[in-house]
């Protein structure tokens, strides 16, 4: 089976490194989904107004390319580290037999004329800006949300660990609104668990944001 995409993604996260690590941690993060032109058919999303959240499947396009049956057994999850193996299967790790992603992401806002033909606006999103979408499905909650589930290793959100703050000297070029959503980010820790103390930068809004961290305190020391 030969999939493409229908869609791609378009939000303030340029490369992988910054994007959150699942779904929904980051709800002030804003996002489109521009459908390609053979798919800007308005009818396509008739009465998916009346919900609020929708199952995104996706395309882990940022991966290195693997030949064909190349594929990692196990993994090193973020969540446990970064020092613990696990089963692939048991992760939600990017490197994966069939790279495909599976979000759940709420539906800010539907656009159906748009320059680029029905837009459909989220937040939430844990993708890199330019990444393709191969299908979209309403989330239905009575169907989808498992409140007694167990969780393994990952049995609850990840919360805030780090304080953002921008060194005195440094410009701040984001809106109110920007600002608050790359405190977000920063404040759940993007780094790697087993490179923490080198400086980092993140592509947000275009631009380069470079930080360091000290103990439990980010200071962003130039945006360029």
């Amino acid at each position: 089976m030969e999939i493409t995409p229908i869609a791609y993604y378009h939000g303030q996260i340029g490369t992988k490194f910054g994007v959150p690590r699942q779904g929904g941690i980051a709800g002030s993060l804003e996002g489109r989904i521009v459908f390609e032109p053979a798919y800007r058919n308005s009818g396509s999303l008739r009465g998916l107004e009346g919900f609020s959240r929708i199952w995104l499947i996706w395309g882990f396009s940022k991966n290195p390319a693997r030949k064909p049956g190349d594929w990692q057994p196990l993994v090193r999850p973020p969540r446990l580290g970064g020092n613990t193996w696990m089963g692939v299967f048991a992760t939600r790790s990017p490197f994966r037999p069939n790279p495909l992603g599976l979000s759940c992401l709420e539906i800010a806002g539907i656009d159906l004329e748009t320059p680029e033909g029905p837009v459909i606006k989220v937040r939430g999103a844990d993708l890199v800006d330019g990444t393709p979408v191969f299908d979209i499905k309403p989330y239905v909650a009575y169907a989808d949300s498992w409140p007694d589930a167990v969780s393994g290793f990952a049995p609850s959100r990840p919360e805030p660990v780090l304080k953002v703050a921008l060194a005195p000297e440094v410009d701040n070029p984001f809106s109110p609104q920007e600002t608050a959503t790359l405190v977000e980010l920063l404040s759940l820790d993007p780094r790697p668990a087993y490179h923490p103390d080198k400086p980092f930068a993140l592509v947000f809004a275009g631009h380069d944001v470079h930080f360091t961290v000290s103990g439990n305190k980010l200071i962003i020391t130039r945006i360029i």
